[in-house]
């Protein structure tokens, strides 16, 4: 392995209001080498190769590409410097075939500045028979599978000359076949003084084909290890850093283990999207929902209430099938969802907080006309159960805080009488007095006999928070931890696919 500084980061930082995403970073990457790059989500890997890649400006710091410095680079100039990036969703343009997707910015021409369609189709094959890709240049992409289209976005990298290539989870599609396929290319080319960012969750992966490991957390770049030198465990115990005290902790502690099942949720699937999940959720307590961004969450809640279609599943209320055909018919059975973007899909911002709180009853509602009396009057009551900060009930919600519109999303569901709540990460952009309260509601609800299920990716809310907490993982349930169990290191573990192993 070459040992050339190829691609380096000097103090690189960026923030968001609220969020310090990277902060003071240094990296280096070597000609020849397969460096990872890992972090619980949230740990600013994707900032960081956002900024390598150009896609956004850091705020301070210096890039590094074969010891010349730069402020921050733009797409293109990322590009002629050598540096290709495969994101982890394809993109690729649907309608044009393999070839033209490979050279779509650098299509040959003829002499009348036409594209030489011949010629292109001629390079595209050439270059994926050296790389081992078994996919015809002349296909259209709708033609392909999935895996065969992701092995295309890899060979797009390399038509230019690639010096740094950068992999954003680039098995997660692939079958075995396509991850030899994969490795075999980096091998190949690494040999020719090709570095590599390599991005992912599974860490054999690293273990397997990487020469180093850093690790990154809020923000912050924890160590960089030969992975020769390193264990497993090491790793993920400085992806989850010293543990800090909770800022929440359950009144009398956690719920017991109550006999019998609130809530049955029973093989609810979809091929390539859930499969075949099933748990319970017992009386009085939290049950939380762990695993990675993409390992199948936020796909099984829609499928719950009804906004995605599924092969099968059932839902069942202390016995009763609730299991709804709609949004529509989830709402009229008692179930709510707040989703994880409340501001797109779970507020009308730009309506007072009486209007959004009353949208789910009037679905349940037989009523034509709208009493706006009592309806300000009975929202008002719930407003202020849940506390909502503000000095009207006509105020416009996208002037509340992050935590009041988040109990505005809440309010909305309890007034609609729902018996089933599922939260789908409901601290997200709210601070750390208004997660308090957020927790302690929901604790509240659970004790009245209201069923909640709590998807999250933060780790250490689903430790302090949740009663028994199950994770997901390519789209199954792997494990439900419960009692001791439960900790941020198993939940990270199972996640990743080293509890089973070990």
């Amino acid at each position: 392995m070459a040992s050339g500084e190829v691609l380096g980061a000097i103090k690189i930082s960026k923030s968001y209001p609220g969020v310090q995403a990277l902060e003071s970073i240094d990296f280096e990457l070597r000609a020849g080498e397969v460096q990872a790059l890992v972090g619980q989500n949230g740990a600013g890997k994707s900032t960081f190769i956002e900024i390598i890649s150009g896609a956004l400006r850091p705020d301070s710091g210096q890039i590094m590409v074969e010891g010349r410095a730069y402020p921050y680079l733009e797409p293109s100039k990322s590009i002629e410097l050598g540096i290709q990036t495969v994101h982890q969703e394809n993109q690729l343009v649907e309608e044009l075939s393999v070839a033209e997707n490979i050279y779509l910015f650098d299509l040959p021409g003829n002499r009348l500045g036409l594209v030489n369609y011949a010629q292109c189709q001629k390079a595209a094959g050439a270059l994926l028979a050296e790389l081992g890709i078994q996919v015809p240049a002349g296909r259209k992409m709708t033609q392909l599978t999935f895996i065969e289209k992701k092995l295309v976005s890899i060979a797009k990298a390399f038509s230019r000359q690639a010096k740094v290539l950068i992999l954003d989870e680039p098995t997660a599609s692939l079958d075995e076949k396509g991850k030899n396929v994969l490795f075999d290319i980096i091998r190949q080319n690494t040999g020719k003084g090709l570095g590599v960012i390599y991005i992912s969750h599974n860490l054999g992966e690293i273990f397997e084909v990487c020469d180093r490991v850093t690790v990154f957390k809020d923000g912050k770049k924890v160590a960089t290890h030969a992975v020769a030198e390193i264990s497993m465990n090491t790793v993920v115990q400085e992806m989850i850093g010293r543990t800090t005290s909770s800022l929440y902790a359950r009144e009398g502690g956690k719920a017991g283990t109550a006999a019998g099942a609130a809530l049955e949720v029973e093989d609810f699937s979809r091929e390539g999207v859930v499969d075949h999940v099933s748990f319970d959720v017992r009386p009085g307590e939290i049950f939380g929902i762990g695993g990675l961004v993409g390992a199948g969450r936020t796909e099984l809640a829609r499928m719950i209430f009804g906004l995605d279609p599924k092969d099968s599943g059932r839902l069942l209320l202390r016995g009763k099938d609730i299991t709804p055909a709609s949004p529509f018919d989830a709402i009229q059975k008692g179930i709510g969802y707040l989703t994880e973007d409340r501001k797109d899909s779970g507020l009308i911002l730009g309506r007072p907080i009486f209007e959004n709180v009353s949208l789910a009853r009037l679905a349940k509602s037989l009523r034509l006309l709208l009493d706006l009396g009592r309806e300000r009057g009975e929202t008002g009551d719930i407003s202020r159960q849940l506390d909502i900060k503000t000095p009207s009930l006509e105020q416009r919600v996208i002037n509340l805080s992050g935590g009041n519109q988040q109990k505005v999303v809440l309010a909305k569901w309890l007034f609609a009488g729902s018996e089933v709540l599922i939260f789908d990460e409901p601290t997200v952009g709210v601070d750390v007095g208004a997660k308090s309260e957020i927790y302690r509601m929901m604790e509240n609800l659970a004790r009245q006999g209201k069923v909640i299920i709590m998807i999250s990716s933060d780790n250490p809310e689903l430790v302090a928070v949740c009663d028994r907490v199950g994770i997901m993982r390519d789209r199954k349930l792997v494990v439900v931890l419960e009692g001791e169990q439960i900790s941020e290191e198993n939940i990270l573990r199972y996640s990743m696919g080293v509890g089973e192993r070990d």
